[in-house]
């Protein structure tokens, strides 16, 4: 199994949803943005730090563009928010059927809808605790 993790820049949201995840399974991991503003840098300096206090090292992780071969690479994409799917679904090539999933449909309990983006609101633990809760109903799943 190999799950791609997506969100806007890959330096917030989906690294430490790829930290998270694979400090929790053994799984093949890999994250991207839909938006190339920050292609080759690593995490956001804050949630490195946010995502290290909770034992995730994710400072070797560099910022990637999703792509249409990722559809063929990945047997599953989760995107952090309706605008990350809605973005890559433009990218599906004809007859992919590659599942895409909205990861806080792994955890329904939360009551939202996307993992808000902490480069904005500037919550990373909150948003660590909502990934974590995500990763744990992603691994129960799969």
């Amino acid at each position: 199994m190999k799950v791609l993790f997506v969100c806007l820049g890959n330096i917030c949201r989906s690294p430490a949803a790829e930290g998270v995840f694979r400090g929790m399974s053994d799984v093949e991991t890999d994250s991207a943005g839909t938006s190339d503003w920050h292609a080759g840098e690593p995490p956001y300096r804050p949630m490195q730090v946010a995502a290290k206090g909770r034992g995730y090292d994710i400072s070797d992780l560099r910022s990637r563009l999703f792509t249409s071969a990722d559809f063929g690479r990945f047997d599953l994409i989760i995107g952090m928010d309706a605008s990350n799917i809605a973005n890559m679904e433009r990218l599906r090539p004809a007859g992919n059927e590659t599942p895409i999933r909205l990861f806080t449909d792994y955890a329904p309990e939360r009551g939202v809808d996307e993992v808000p983006d902490p480069y904005y609101t500037r919550d990373f633990d909150g948003v660590l605790d909502l990934i974590e809760d995500c990763a744990r109903g992603l691994k129960a799943a799969i």
